[in-house]
Formats: structure tokens, sequence, C-alpha cells
């Protein structure tokens, strides 16, 4: 097409999307667009005709255009908006397929079957039942299985013993698609006609029955290509929708076939490489009955359907230690999703005799395979597990699958692993190796953790106070009144979360002091474990903080008061104005169950931040009267924000039914 070819062809196009359906001439210019050269402007113009008021109008005329058997392009056109038209196109249809031109009334069989209405049922069912013409009857059949409907099953299932093997293919089709399969037997007979087999096996694998499992056997040992597939197909169907119980048997009946085919783990391999999701479901079932290792890798990558992952993990985990070992050997090339499974699969299935290759996986680059083998190990129940891992504890980065690796390893060997922790504890580990030795030593530990608090890294001395305070309450609280006057910010700040977790009001004059410290993060850590341990006496001071400037401060002031049950409603009304929308939101939660809460909601529909609007909405749908309907409407009307009118629709729909 020339450029000036290409203008005027993107004028037309404009022309039809920018205008009016409702406007006078809209349908007969629309109309016109369906005879354009232009696929694009015909697609415009079929389009547009689905918004043309006077709908039944419309469909007269499209059916009209229908009839111009010159015009191909304007028909296919037509066609398609006549699908768009809903119910109204289906009567006028239903008496197309009455026409005495068969091209016409093929046409109405398609196009009620892209309407997928089934007000046009028993229609479609009499043209295939009785029409002279082999080619509507087709259409019919195949319109039905987007119709659907009991009558329509029963016709269509009736219509496999029809001459015409055409009309039977169409049959089969459609009673895939309604997901009805006939009685086994009938299935049998089609299975024998090379026309028929491919669909039959398709709806032969919705009979989860092991006899249906038997037939679908067959097909595997065929020498067609085309016929193993569908019935790798099927197998695919079979396996999702039988119950558990069922798949045993069924399983056994695959492996018992395919052990006969020496040539099938050629071609499953095949079959999981496919680009058919049906086909590679149909070949996972195939590859845990054959439990070659050589597939695993193959079966793994499976996995990037994440639809399918379920079914690969189910595969890998039915193909016995050996697979283990293909899977790790080929770790380094497989892809992150198939990677994944086989990483989970793999830590279920080792041993002692996997530790060699585990540790060599170690050696690896990548941190996620590196993860996959501390977790092996820890599996492994062997002794020989441990060192590897405790060298891994001075890692940053696997220092936490480590420790719980060994913590596992703990159940076999909890001598061997408390002394590698502790070996790990004295050359500086991280701090997680403090709490995992407390979980292996018990409280024969607690002397070390004490000397850690006074001597160890800032980091350890903070997760020592904590430690100590989970193990045991009082030697904890009386941990964290010496930590409060440690150096660091970060043990201050574990000391007074210490004081809030284990804590009474009687911590209060502690908490006092802490909410003055120089360093925010202890500030921060004060305000909440104010309303942990119920120190009222610090209310005043936290209703001061509800004002302050800095956002995080007020925010946990406000938390603190509501679970303390000392927010007042002058508080609340100072809360909801302050400048940070974090503090204003949860004001309004801390408020949500009171008057005035409900009334500062109201308030709150107008304000300039979405989510404010949005909270007072959702508040108002929980906690408010019908007196607030009118607000809330107004406030929909208004609302801009897709996500605020979500909450006020919600909030309007409550509030209506009070």
């Amino acid at each position: 097409m020339s450029e000036e070819g290409r203008n005027a062809e993107e004028a037309r196009y404009r022309a039809l999307l920018e205008l009016d359906p409702s406007s006078a001439g809209a349908r007969e210019t629309l109309v016109a667009g369906l005879h354009d050269e232009s696929w694009r402007v015909r697609r415009a113009a079929a389009e547009g005709l689905t918004r043309v008021p006077e709908r039944e109008v419309v469909v007269e005329r499209l059916i009209s255009v229908l009839g111009e058997r010159d015009e191909t392009g304007a028909r296919n056109a037509a066609a398609e908006s006549l699908a768009g038209m809903g119910l109204a196109a289906v009567e006028p249809l239903v008496r197309l397929l009455g026409h005495a031109d068969p091209d016409q009334r093929k046409f109405a069989a398609d196009i009620l079957g892209q309407l997928k209405l089934a007000e046009a049922e028993e229609a479609l069912v009499k043209a295939m039942l009785e029409d002279v013409d082999l080619n509507v009857r087709v259409a019919a059949a195949e319109a039905l299985g987007h119709v659907g409907g009991k009558v329509a099953a029963r016709a269509l299932e009736r219509t496999l013993h029809d001459p015409e093997p055409l009309l039977q293919l169409s049959a089969l089709e459609s009673l895939a698609l309604l997901r009805h399969p006939p009685p086994l037997p009938e299935l049998v007979r089609l299975l024998g006609n090379p026309m028929l087999k491919r669909s039959a096996y398709r709806v032969l694998g919705l009979i989860p029955q092991v006899a249906a499992t038997e037939l679908v056997c067959r097909g595997l040992g065929a020498e067609s290509r085309s016929t193993r597939e569908a019935a790798l197909v099927a197998l695919g169907t079979q396996a999702g929708l039988s119950e558990p119980s069922q798949r045993t048997e069924m399983d056994a009946a695959v492996r018992l076939a395919l052990k006969r085919l020496p040539e099938a783990v050629g071609w499953v391999a095949s079959a999981l490489e496919s680009d058919d999701l049906e086909l590679r479901a149909g070949a996972l079932v195939a590859a845990a009955a054959l439990r070659e290792p050589q597939l695993a890798p193959l079966v793994a990558e499976v996995a990037q359907e994440e639809r399918l992952v379920p079914e690969v993990m189910r595969t890998l985990a039915h193909f016995g230690p050996e697979t283990g070992r293909e899977l790790l050997a080929s770790m380094d090339r497989l892809s992150f999703p198939a990677r994944e499974v086989a990483g989970l699969v793999l830590v279920e299935m080792v041993d002692a005799t996997y530790v060699p290759e585990l540790v060599q996986m170690l050696d690896w680059g990548e941190l996620d395979l590196k993860a996959v083998a501390v977790q092996g190990l820890g599996r492994t129940r062997s002794l020989e597990a441990v060192e590897p891992l405790a060298q891994l504890l001075d890692h940053p980065e696997l220092a936490g699958p480590a420790v719980r690796a060994l913590v596992t390893l703990a159940g076999s060997f909890p001598k061997q692993v408390a002394q590698a922790l502790e070996s790990a504890l004295e050359r500086g580990a991280e701090p997680v190796v403090l709490s995992a030795l407390v979980r292996v030593g018990g409280t024969a530990m607690l002397p070390l953790v004490r000397r850690t608090a006074r001597e160890g890294s800032v980091a350890l001395r903070a997760t020592a106070v904590e430690v100590l305070a989970a193990v045991e309450p009082s030697g904890g609280l009386e941990l964290a009144r010496v930590a409060l006057e440690d150096e660091s910010s970060r043990v201050r700040a574990a000391a007074v979360r210490v004081l809030g977790q284990v804590g009474d009001a009687r911590m209060s004059g502690l908490l006092k002091r802490a909410l003055a410290d120089e360093a925010l993060e202890v500030r921060l850590a004060a305000l909440e474990a104010v309303g942990e341990c119920g120190a009222v006496e610090q209310v005043a001071e936290l209703e001061s903080l509800v004002r302050h400037e800095d956002g995080a401060i007020a925010f946990r002031a406000v938390r603190s008061l509501a679970r303390l049950g000392s927010l007042r409603d002058e508080v609340l009304r100072s809360a909801v104005s302050h400048g940070d929308h974090e503090v204003v939101k949860a004001a309004l939660l801390a408020g949500a169950a009171s008057a005035e809460g409900v009334s500062l909601a109201v308030g709150l529909l107008g304000h300039a931040n979405w989510d404010v609007r949005a909270a007072a909405a959702r508040i108002l749908g929980a906690s408010g009267g019908r007196e607030c309907l009118p607000a809330t409407r107004a406030a929909l009307a208004a609302e801009t924000d897709a996500l605020a009118r979500r909450a006020l629709v919600d909030a309007v729909e409550r509030l209506s039914g009070r």
C-alpha cells in the first residue's frame, strides 16, 4: 500500500472510531464501513455497530449484509458484529436458520455458536438433526459445543451414529467442549475410525476410570505419532480429573503399557518439550510411570508452566533416589522455575549418601543453588553434614539457612551441632547463631547468653537480651534493665522491646526514660512498649506526641493510646488533622468504634489523599449508620480514584442495607 493509501485508510479508520453511534446517519455510515477494502476499517465498523441504539433494527440490517454473496469481507464483518449483539440477535438468527439459501443458514449457525446463548439450543439441535445440507448440520453441531445444554448433549450423542463422518467428528469435538463424554462402548467403536480416533481419545480423557485409562494406553502403543499424542493428552486430562485414590491404579495401568514400549522414553521426552500444554500434562503422567532418571531434568523444565507445577512435583517425587542425583547433576543448567521445583523435591528425597554431591553444590556460584544444598544437607541426617554447614555460619547470606539446617540435624546430633554453633559464636558469627544455640542447648546455654549480653558485639548484645527474655522472662527483664544503660541504641531498643513484651505497668518509669532517649529507634520502641505493657501513667506523654511533626512518632503514639483504651475524642480530632496521612489513617482505625470516629470519617471523605478517603469509606461501611449515606453517596459521585471508588461503592451498599 502506498503512503497515500495508508493515510487515506487511517483517515477512514479514525473517522469511524470518532463517530458518535447515536448520531443521525451513523448506522448507514458504519454499514458502509463494513464494505471497506481495509480489514481495520471493517473491524472498526463492526464494533461501532454494536453500540448503535435500536439494536433490533441494526441486527436486521446486518443480516441483510450476510446475504450479499459477492461481499465476503462485508459479510464476515457483519457476522463479527452480530456476534457482539447479545440476546437481541438470537431470534433473527434463529429465523435465518430457516432461509432457503444454505449459505445463509450456515452463517446463522456459526454466529449463534459465537453468541453462546442457551436460547439458541433448541433451534441448533433441530438444524443439526433435520437440515438437508451437510455443511449447515456440521456448523450447528459445532455451535452446540459452545451453547451447551442437556438437550444439545443428548442430540450430539445420537449424532455419533450418523453415517456422515464429518458430522460425527463435529459432534465428538462439541461433546469434548461440553465435557460430556458418551458411554464408554460408544467411544470404543469410534476409536477404530482413523478419522475420529484423535477426537475420541480427547473425549476418553474425560472419563476418570481405570477402564478408560486402559483404552488410552492402547493408543500409547500406536505407530502413528498423532494417535500417541492424542492418547497422551487424554492421560493428562484424566490425571486432572481423577481422585488421588484413583491415581495409583491409573499409574499402574500406564506403567504396564509403557514397559512394553522400549521407544517410549524417546517420544515422552519429545512430548515434554512440546509447546502444547495439554500434551505436556499427559507426558508428565507417562514420565511418572516410566521413572527414567534421564527424564527428570525435562520434567523439571515443565515447571515453567505454572499451572503444571503440582503435577511436576508429583512426577519427580515418583522417580526415586537415582533421580535426585540426575537432578543434582543438571541443576546449573536448569531454568529458574525448574530449579525451584527440583530443589523442593530433592530436599524431600535426600539421605546420608547425598552429602558429597550436596557439599559439591556449595561451590556453585549461584546463591539459590547453594540454598538448596544447605536445606538438603539439613535433611540428610548425616553427621558428615555438620561441618560443611558450620563453615557457612560466618557467611551473612547463608548463615540463616545454615542455622535452620543445623537445628534440623540437631535432632540426630545435638551435642555436635551445639559445639559447632558455640565455636561459630566465639568467632563472631551472626546473631541468629545465638538464638539457634539456645534452641539446641536449652537453658544450659543461658550463662553463655548472659556473658554475650555483656561482652559481645552490638548485634550479639541486642540479640542476647531478647533471647534470654524468650527463654527466661524474669531473667530477661533483669538483663533488659541493665541493657537500658548500654552505649548502643540498638541494644537499648532491644531492651525496651523486652520490657513491652514481658513487662507490665510497673515498667512505666523505665519506659518514661526511654521515651526521652536521644535515639529515635529507642523512642519508637518505647512508644510501642507503653501500649503493650499497659503503662497508663504515660498517657499524657503519648497525647503530647500525637501532634509530633515526625509521623513515625505520632503514628505510634496514636496506636499505643488506642491499645491502652485511652484515646480521647479531643486527641482523636488532633490526630486526624496531622500532616502525615498514615497518622490520619491510624487515628481513623483507632476511633472506628466511637461516634466521634464515625463523624470524623464523614469529614475525611474529602481528604486530599485517596487512601485516607478509602479508609474513611471503609470505617463508615463497618461502623456508620444510615444517616451517613447521603455524604457517602456524594463522595462517591465526586470520586475519581478507582480504589477509593471501590471502597465507597462497598460503603454505600452496606449503609443502604441498614
